[in-house]
């Protein structure tokens, strides 16, 4: 039977750009690279690719700042260590999975950190049946992710890396400093060098910071570049368009979207996220994440409902009542502050009509 994957990996989804850049790609490439920096950069950010049959364009990624991108790269490149840091929600795992499979043709060697973390999940662990029958050997070895890494000359990603302990996070100071990892059990035979193009990539959100803070040593074993959430309107917008079509059409959700729907709910995350409203007016910040990814969460949630209760039409009160789930689920007064938000819409927005006025009359929902 066909597995069908409900999110495929980066390098399944976009498998035809990438064979399109490599076959064409005439970049200077580090060593074990699938693609040149110069191609990554065209994957992640779009482009055109000069083939035999004319011009193809490569789709546009990730939406962000280009010359961080760029900045990544290149670290990579340089055989340093990467660290993405930022608010959550702000697309680092995405730009870490395209990284990863732009650079490497693989995004799946990853750890995904939690305070339950051990070092065998980073390093390497026992088949236990095969280790009393046979002893420590190479084949009751069951690598992990760093260990697969260094052997193959791919990046592992480290997601969430200050929600691990202290002493976990502090096991990846040697190999990034020596690229090695030694496995006394193996004894002679335990010594593994890390291939040509291994590296770590790490993402860290700034509201775990205090959690598991890294240490000095490892920190400097990284270069960090700070992932800022998206301040463009309009390009809030067409991230929730796009991700929300992918998300519908990913599970057999066939209606249009809404982009004037979409519109209000970025205007909605971008004045509630800064503080302040198009007009001037300063409004309380939420406690809660206002970031794009519970955005597209939002809207998503929206026109599922659309689709199974309503006849494909978008409700704006099952849209504000989404809003105040991801809103108010972290702090109760955040509750407050969302309700003087609609009654500041209701000021300066309803009076225009349409979409602003029906969706200003959501906030008795708010409850």
């Amino acid at each position: 039977m066909e597995k069908i994957s409900i999110k495929p990996p980066v390098e399944v989804r976009y498998a035809e750009e990438l064979a399109l850049l490599a076959k064409y790609d005439t970049g200077k490439r580090p060593e074990n690279w699938k693609l040149s920096p110069k191609a990554v950069r065209t994957f992640i950010l779009g482009g055109k690719v000069k083939t035999d049959n004319g011009n193809v364009v490569i789709s546009r990624k990730f939406y962000g700042n280009d010359a961080l991108v760029e900045r990544c790269i290149i670290t990579l490149a340089g055989n340093r260590g990467l660290m993405l840091v930022g608010e959550p929600g702000t697309a680092k795992t995405m730009l870490s999975e395209l990284l990863s499979a732009g650079c490497c043709g693989i995004s799946t060697n990853t750890v995904q950190g939690t305070a339950g973390t051990t070092e065998d999940m980073i390093k390497y662990s026992w088949n236990y049946a095969l280790l009393l029958s046979k002893g420590p050997c190479r084949e009751a070895l069951v690598p992990s992710p760093l260990l697969v890494g260094m052997e193959k000359g791919i990046f592992a990603r480290f997601e969430e890396i200050t929600r691990t302990p202290a002493e976990i996070q502090d096991s990846l100071i040697s190999v990034m400093s020596d690229q090695i990892l030694n496995i006394p059990e193996l004894g002679d035979d335990g010594l593994v060098l890390a291939k040509s193009g291994f590296n770590i990539i790490g993402t860290a959100n700034t509201r775990d910071k205090g959690v598991n803070e890294m240490s000095g040593a490892l920190k400097r074993r990284f270069n960090f570049e700070t992932v800022e959430p998206v301040k463009d309107v309009r390009l809030e917008k067409e991230i929730i368009v796009r991700e929300a079509q992918n998300l519908a059409k990913s599970n057999h959700i066939d209606m249009p979207v809404d982009t004037d729907t979409a519109e209000l709910l970025a205007v909605t995350y971008h004045e509630l996220r800064e503080g302040i409203t198009e007009k001037g007016t300063h409004i309380d910040k939420p406690v809660a994440v206002m970031s794009t990814a519970e955005a597209v969460s939002v809207y998503y949630q929206t026109i599922s409902h659309a689709w199974y209760y309503n006849d494909g039409k978008i409700d704006l009160g099952v849209m504000t009542e989404n809003l105040l789930g991801a809103v108010c689920k972290e702090n109760k007064d955040d509750l407050e502050k969302l309700k003087a938000y609609f009654r500041t819409v209701e000021k300066e927005k309803s009076k225009v009509g349409g979409l602003w006025k029906k969706y200003s009359e959501t906030a008795k929902l708010l409850k």
